[in-house]
């Protein structure tokens, strides 16, 4: 404190600041990437333990005897739904009402804003059915959902059968102390969405659905099945979710305990644990886990059912049966046993999963990373645009310097208008409105006029604005009486460096991996770009540092961590139709990703090309 309140020695540290500001920003940024890449290393890392006590043993005996019929239930189901050509939705009212089930139905319907060309889908009409089985021994004021999708074709099919079996299951039970709704939804993530909003009395996506007739308690939590194939090598959670939500940690240590108890193979991003974390593979192997977990959560998207889940508040998880070929096999009664000990273990829960963390990353099923320990690699890259912004102030209320006749440096004296720094900001926030609104409102216009599918006019005349924004310095300086003055871009660069530490900020509190990214590419570009440095050199590097670019970037990086590599033209041809689908996830579930990039970070960066061109 002495420090701060001595005007001279306050005088003596800013002046350090600023003397050794791009020697400082340099070494934070070499620090925050070296702390983010520490943290797969397994000394830095924690151990998975189980905080909430009502789980805190798997001392249960799971007796679930019945995967052989589960199998023949998928098949018969399978065949009904071939016969049908989509949801068996009587056969599956009847199997259930058959298990001494409440069975409800609900339908629903939902036009795209322009058509689904990966899924082939532009007015979607499904129907869910689920049925529930009221808990014996208590008030039925909370439940437990577990939900499998109709998906097309021959997939999912076992993952109905298993349901159906467990809900045969656990009927004969008398230990349930909250109801089960058991739940088959029709269209994957629009079924769902349909059916949480009816549940819950919402309706943020427009969606027609008719009401639910019947309801259980208060949901506590829920998981969604995912298997394709009679027998399994390992079983794969899923955590990420809407907008980069994560359920409570202890839902996935529930799944690693019983995995381990039980004897089943378990991934996470589909990669098995290793224990050789001091070689140089083992860590390799930990940063891509990692990684792969990063770049599904900074894509906001949900990643499987139990996204949607997580905006209610409701801790979800997907688990998912991986059939690799490898020797190690399992069988569907022993997935069985393991969902009825889970479920088991959440029956017994006293209130909500709170214990533990809501915000980690893990490059293991044994090994997370805790908020506390990935802050600090975000923080090293904030702090560079607060000491650029104080670098900034330095020179704005500093005296210019005056010549040797005396005379003081007319640039520097002038102060700048209030119209040089509020017109590039009005611009640029436009320029990010009309790439949120225009390629919705404008595809059938684009499809008159020009030879392409509704999809492909949404994606180009996203493309089409925002690279129109690059225009933007001619269209400023048009609107300006007279040109910009050196005080000018120094205002307009310490608004737009504190806006960007605000907005990253921000971001990352939320979705920690979107902020990073963001962070990783945008803070160069903010501390270091003025009107002075070489224009067609930083020109380029603003551009490949610009938010479209990082996209296309993650496009081919997460090709690679998935093993997957792509040529440049596949590569394109994905890149495309991840900007659709970002687009579609904000108008179907509410994405945050889309109007984020497009009304903030865009607009944002935006001001930073208009200081390169600065006149």
């Amino acid at each position: 404190m002495g420090l701060l309140s001595d005007p001279n020695r306050r005088r003596a540290l800013i002046n350090l600041l600023t003397r050794l500001n791009a020697p400082i920003c340099a070494l934070c940024y070499f620090a925050g990437v070296c702390w983010f890449m520490g943290l797969a290393f397994e000394p830095f890392t924690l151990r998975t333990y189980m905080s909430e006590n009502a789980m805190g043993s798997t001392m249960v005996e799971e007796r679930f005897p019945s995967g052989e019929r589960a199998l023949a239930t998928g098949k018969e189901f399978a065949a009904h739904k071939k016969k049908v050509g989509g949801m068996p939705v009587d056969w599956l009212v009847k199997t259930m009402q058959a298990q001494g089930l409440e069975v409800f139905t609900q339908s629903f319907s939902r036009t795209l804003p322009f058509p689904d060309e990966n899924k082939e889908r532009y007015i979607v009409k499904g129907t869910n059915v689920y049925g529930i089985l009221r808990a014996p021994r208590a008030p039925r004021t909370e439940a437990l959902v577990l939900s499998a999708p109709c998906s097309p074709g021959d997939n999912n099919n076992q993952a109905v059968g298993l349901l159906l079996g467990l809900a045969h299951y656990f009927r004969s039970q008398v230990f349930w102390a909250k109801d089960i709704i058991f739940l088959v939804n029709e269209h994957d993530l629009i079924g769902m969405q349909a059916w949480l909003e009816s549940y819950h009395h919402t309706n943020t996506t427009g969606m027609d659905w008719s009401p639910l007739q019947g309801r259980g308690g208060s949901i506590q939590a829920a998981l969604s099945l995912e298997l394709s194939s009679d027998v399994i090598t390992s079983l794969d959670i899923i955590l990420e979710g809407l907008n980069g939500q994560l359920p409570n940690l202890d839902l996935a240590n529930l799944f690693y305990a019983f995995c381990q108890k039980i004897g089943v193979l378990c991934t996470i991003q589909g990669r098995l644990q290793r224990n050789d974390w001091d070689s140089v593979s083992g860590y390799s192997h930990a940063v891509q886990t990692m990684m792969l977990m990063v770049m599904k959560q900074a894509s906001g998207r949900p990643w499987g059912d139990h996204g949607l889940f997580l905006r209610y508040h409701i801790e979800a998880a997907t688990i998912k049966g991986i059939n690799s070929f490898r020797q190690y096999k399992t069988d569907i009664t022993t997935v069985g046993r393991l969902l009825e000990g889970m479920f088991r273990k959440l029956n017994n829960l006293l209130e909500r999963l709170h214990q533990s963390y809501f915000f980690y990353l893990m490059p293991s099923l044994s090994h997370f990373v805790s908020i506390g320990y990935y802050m600090p690699a975000f923080g090293l890259l904030a702090v560079i645009l607060l000491l650029r912004a104080l670098d900034l102030w330095v020179q704005l209320v500093s005296p210019p310097a005056v010549a040797a006749d005396g005379v003081g440096d007319i640039a520097q004296q002038s102060s700048p208008g209030v119209l040089s720094v509020l017109t590039p900001l009005v611009i640029s926030h436009l320029t990010g409105a009309a790439l949120y609104i225009l390629p919705t409102r404008f595809q059938e216009i684009a499809v008159e006029h020009f030879p392409v599918s509704e999809t492909e006019a949404v994606v180009l005349t996203a493309i089409a604005v925002y690279t129109a924004g690059l225009a933007l310095p001619h269209n400023t300086h048009r609107l300006l009486s007279g040109e910009g003055t050196e005080q000018g871009w120094r205002v307009l660069k310490l608004v737009a460096v504190l806006y960007l530490a605000v907005l990253l900020s921000c971001t990352a509190l939320i979705n920690f991996s979107l902020g990073f990214i963001l962070a990783l590419t945008l803070v160069p570009v903010a501390a270091f770009v003025t009107p002075h440095v070489p224009k067609t050199l930083s020109a380029v590097v603003l551009v490949i540092l610009s938010p479209a670019f990082t996209l296309l970037f993650s496009v081919f990086f997460f090709q690679e961590l998935e093993e997957m590599p792509v040529s440049f033209q596949d590569g394109w041809l994905l890149y495309l139709s991840v900007i659709s689908q970002g687009i579609l996830d904000h108008y179907l579930y509410g994405s945050l990703v889309y109007p984020l990039i497009a009304l903030m970070v865009y607009p944002c960066w935006l001001l930073f090309w208009n200081i390169l061109f600065w006149k």
